[in-house]
């Protein structure tokens, strides 16, 4: 007769790198979702610029002027104010700048408290008056291709 079971199951080390495979697997898919996230939340600030770089257009269209349209001209105001203009998914903040007669430049920049603002691909997107588009990564390089 033998005294020896054969137990089943098992052993504790089995099972720990069992959970470890699953949390580094775990971690990678997690990474490459917030990547993809980021990617799509980028819409967010070209969709902006495009609808206020049509604004200001009829801005210049209603009174000559991109400058003097301050006070009659809303999306002038907004994009000059300290605040800037919050896109709307609140991913992108966006404000004005180079403010002349007859150019100006609209930049996107990360809303502080949104997932963007840990994009480091796309750290800067910008639009001038001639509808030149570029934008810049966390080192401040040009990453136009890779963010347009």
């Amino acid at each position: 007769m033998n005294l020896q079971s054969k137990q089943n199951g098992f052993t504790l080390i089995e099972m720990i790198i069992v959970v470890a495979i699953l949390g580094i697997l775990t971690s990678i898919a997690y990474y490459n979702y917030m990547k993809s996230v980021m990617k799509s939340n980028r819409t967010d600030a070209k969709t902006e610029l495009a609808d206020l770089a049509q604004r200001m257009q009829r801005c210049y269209t209603a009174n000559g002027t991109y400058a003097t349209a301050a006070g009659v001209c809303t999306i002038i105001d907004e994009l000059n104010s300290a605040n800037g203009v919050a896109t709307r998914g609140n991913f992108y903040v966006v404000s004005a700048s180079n403010l002349t007669p007859t150019t100006y430049t609209l930049t996107a920049t990360p809303a502080p408290d949104s997932v963007q603002a840990k994009d480091t691909d796309c750290v800067r997107f910008v639009l001038n008056h001639r509808g030149n588009k570029s934008a810049q990564n966390k080192l401040l390089a040009d990453s136009t291709d890779k963010c347009w």
